[in-house]
């Protein structure tokens, strides 16, 4: 059951401004604090400040492209003001500029508004406005295409994004500590929609894996998390100081939405639990989520009827699964239902996160207002950063050579291999493991059987394929001599041997070289039958029984092996979390540098710079003294860690237990090589044999057409033997016995070829500028036919195509002859164009049946089971 509520989702309006320029108040404090010419140099710049701040003033449209012109406005305002902050003092702390004040009013309630000189707010407001046009855009967004519901996942993102770096950049706080604002501003109400928009991006998730008909199992952890970020949503609307300011609709909207997928998750999670007949369970998590519905319905007032509407269908589905798992359980299953409270709670999935606007929002390329920083402050400021920069260097050296000695140390020491070993956690190194897991992913030893059987199968085809060729040719051979030895000198036409002798020597060498391949067969075979028991081992379960243990001692003295694990076990524990506090170091240390913004300070100070970097540079040194103390701590503990390991092995008899490691590793890989150079030596032989049956598939067509084009020669050459024989006089009775003898072809059975046969020219040249027409159809005497046709024309003698050693083989040059392409089928069952199954085409004639490859054949195409495609 797909949510029917996909549609509804709640939007968030922008804040709505006053009018104010820019322009005349930031100019007077750039003559006044700088120069006339500063200020006139920078006349540019505020223009287009103050046209930024002008286009976020005007309101938006809902269209599509409006609301993402109205994005690109504010990102780029925003990064102005990033820009404007450290060069102006326009904030309570610093001071601000004369007659600028920025007024706000509150989005939700816009009766209520802020006036503040402070730009922490006007940053505030555009980082608020900016979230509600990425949800506007979502919201518009159709979410019916995979397209719609892509653009809305990712934009909910986004405003959860834009909400996000207003709490966690300070914006929000700041704004609330330059004075009396609004409510919406708050890093209470900041966090509040960032879960909001957080919940209606997992929503469009859930959306997806229901269209994409996922397992319930799935589609109930995604919905989990949407309740789950509802939840957080309506908990934060429920507290101050949000808890009076929102509408009381808005406030139902998301409670019952938290519940409504609680149910859904339950619901979700109940189909799962009727289907591995867990019903039981399924009948509790429906009551619950039925009794969650229930409550939420009962507090709900002023909801979109669509929410309400598909709240109740999903409850009317969840009784009618409950009242039918109810019956099965009472006639067939009698399980006791358990309590609520003995459940665990409903797994989740969480698919979203608040997307980082850091990128959007990176003002440093922006090239606004550089001419106010004098030249002297951005040197300094690049020499400062600098030396950050080498401060953090120097560290991030220091943690990471810690952490490789720990790597060295422990592998040295076999840890923590040794450890899980003797709890029966064994596992190969990652090389060896990735080559086992890739043969048994190609099916093993034992699939290598069922190539080996394709092998035979197409040695039987291809040999099928020359049996059915050369019975063609032979049976052409009979019936010209059975002619030549009825009509003696008059029958001119050249014999079939002379014509077909290349393509007999050909058929020759294909059925050298198939019995060369056939030996090579066997050698694999052989192979294969004497190296199956070293192979078997690659199989999972023998792989886990062939892998050595550490086993405790038979015969303890002391009883005290627990209690030198137990020590073991500990210390790597704290070495772990040595290097899990390193991390965390190198990673404050990073968000130090990233926060660490002294522009203003030296703008705006007096005096050495080095007194003012020597001041900076310290707020490092605690981060760097807990570096060496945790480097200091780890060395003892790798010290305390060897001498318990020396006592772990002396009792575990760990040399012993290497040594059977290491000959399981070389025995394993042993296998794998062996495994791979069979397989190679199979995918060869079926290359070989695929390569070898279109090659004789195109003889064999060259033959059907050879026949085609001999059984006209025959029909016509009878025609003239007739004319000739009819100015003689022979009895009326001799006549007769003639006529008959000279007009019966070979096989009465035959049906006589069409008159426009389609390949009755085909292998033969037609002299330049000559008659199209074949020579045996002139009138008037013609050449010899062996001058007239030419013998089919055979690629050089080429190597046999078996393989001069066991397993091997060399693919065979296919050259075919001019003017055929026929297309035949590298397999049987496949009907090329000359072989059409959809469409009427001539049929050969002559006796001979259509070759067994244009029939449905049983055996199945050829794949790489070792080389699958990942």
């Amino acid at each position: 059951m797909a949510s029917s509520a996909a549609n509804v989702m709640l939007v968030i309006h922008e804040k709505k401004t006053t009018s104010i320029d820019l322009y005349r108040p930031l100019r007077l404090y750039i003559a006044s604090a700088y120069s006339e010419r500063e200020a006139a140099a920078a006349d540019d710049d505020l223009t287009a400040v103050r046209d930024l701040r002008s286009a976020v003033e005007q309101p938006s449209l809902p269209d599509a492209s409006s609301l993402e012109q109205r994005r690109d406005a504010l990102l780029a305002y925003a990064r102005a003001l990033a820009l404007v902050e450290p060069r102006f003092p326009i904030s309570p702390d610093r001071g601000h500029v004369h007659s600028l004040t920025f007024t706000w009013h509150d989005a939700f309630k816009t009766n209520k508004k802020a006036s503040l000189p402070s730009v922490h707010l006007e940053k505030a407001a555009v980082l608020f406005n900016l979230g509600a046009v990425y949800s506007q855009i979502a919201l518009a967004a159709d979410r019916t295409t995979d397209v719609g519901i892509r653009t809305a996942c990712g934009s909910f993102q986004s405003a959860a994004g834009a909400f996000a770096w207003m709490r966690e950049s300070g914006v929000a706080a700041k704004a609330v500590a330059a004075g009396a604002t609004t409510v919406d501003v708050t890093p209470e109400c900041a966090a509040m929609l960032e879960k909001l928009m957080l919940a209606q991006a997992q929503e469009c998730f859930f959306e997806k894996v229901i269209a994409g008909g996922k397992p319930p199992a799935l589609c109930s952890k995604v919905a989990r998390q949407v309740g789950i970020f509802y939840e957080e949503a309506y908990a934060s609307l429920s507290a101050a100081p949000l808890s009076q300011h929102f509408d009381k609709t808005w406030v139902s909207n998301v409670q019952l939405k938290a519940a409504q997928f609680y149910a859904d998750a339950c619901y979700r999670c109940s189909l799962d639990l009727h289907e591995k007949e867990e019903i039981a369970q399924e009948i509790a998590r429906l009551k619950i989520g039925i009794s969650a519905l229930t409550d939420a319905k009962k507090v709900a007032r002023g909801v979109a009827a669509q929410l309400l509407d598909s709240v109740n269908k999903l409850e009317s589905s969840m009784k009618t699964n409950l009242e039918r798992a109810m019956k099965e359980n009472d006639r067939v299953y009698l399980m006791r239902v358990p309590d609520a409270s003995s459940l665990g709670a409903l797994p989740a999935a969480s698919l979203v996160k608040p997307t980082s606007l850091a990128e959007v929002l990176d003002a440093r390329k922006e090239r606004l207002f550089s001419s106010l920083v004098p030249d002297g402050s951005m040197k300094a400021l690049s020499k400062y950063t600098e030396m950050v920069d080498d401060i953090i260097r120097t560290q991030a050296e220091k943690l990471q050579q810690a952490s490789e000695i720990t790597r060295v140390r422990l592998k040295e020491m076999d840890l923590p291999d040794s450890i899980l070993s003797l709890e029966g956690n064994i596992s190969l190194p990652l090389d060896l493991k990735e080559d086992v897991e890739a043969v048994q992913i190609s099916g093993g030893p034992a699939g290598l059987e069922a190539e080996l059987q394709q092998l035979r199968d197409l040695n039987r085809v291809n040999q099928e394929l020359l049996v059915q060729t050369e019975e063609m040719l032979q049976k052409e051979a009979n019936e010209d001599a059975q002619f030549r030895t009825q009509f003696g000198s008059r029958w001119t036409r050249p014999q079939s041997s002379t014509l077909t002798k290349n393509i007999q020597d050909r058929l020759n060498l294909f059925a050298s070289n198939l019995k060369t391949a056939g030996e090579s067969d066997s050698q694999i075979e052989r192979g294969l039958k004497e190296s199956y028991p070293l192979m078997s081992i690659l199989d999972k379960r023998s792989i886990e029984s062939a892998l050595p243990s550490i086993s405790r001692p038979i015969m303890s003295l002391d009883g005290n092996e627990d209690a030198i694990i137990g020590a073991l076990k500990q210390s790597l524990r704290q070495l772990e979390s040595l290097g899990a506090q390193r991390a965390g170091l190198e990673d404050m240390l990073k968000e130090m540098k990233r926060k660490d913004d002294i522009l203003p300070k030296l703008m705006a100070g007096v005096g050495s710079h080095d007194d003012l970097f020597k001041k900076e540079t310290s707020k490092y040194d605690p981060v760097c003294a807990d570096i060496a103390d945790n480097i200091v701590a780890q060395e003892q503990l790798l010290l305390q860690i060897q001498a318990q390991n020396e006592q772990f092995a002396a009792v575990f008899n760990l040399e012993d237990y290497k040594v059977a490691r290491e000959r399981c590793y070389k025995q394993i890989a042993a296998a794998v090589a062996k495994y791979r150079d069979t397989k190679k030596n199979i995918n060869e032989g079926l290359n070989f044999y695929v390569t070898l049956q279109e090659a004789i598939g195109k003889i064999k067509q060259q033959c059907s057409d050879f026949i085609m084009t001999r059984n006209i020669q025959c029909r016509e050459m009878i025609e003239e033997v007739q004319r000739k024989l009819s100015g003689f006089s022979f009895s009326s009775s001799s006549q007769a016995n003639m006529q008959r003898n000279i007009s019966a072809p070979p096989d009465q059975n035959r049906p006589s070829p069409p008159p426009h046969a389609p390949h009755a020219q085909g292998p033969y040249a037609v002299p330049p500028g000559g008659d199209s027409r074949p020579g045996y159809s002139q009138p008037e005497p013609r050449p010899a036919y062996s001058q007239a046709y030419p013998p089919y024309s055979a690629p050089p003698r080429q190597p046999p195509y078996g393989a001069p050693h066991p397993g091997h083989y060399q693919q065979p040059p296919h050259q075919p002859p001019p003017n055929h392409d026929y297309g035949q089928p590298a397999y049987p069952g496949w009907r090329g164009p000359y072989y059409n199954a959809h469409q009427p085409q001539p049929q050969q004639p002559g006796p001979y049946p259509q070759p067994p490859y244009n029939a449905q054949g049983s055996y199945p195409p050829h794949q790489n089971y070792y080389y699958r495609p990942q």
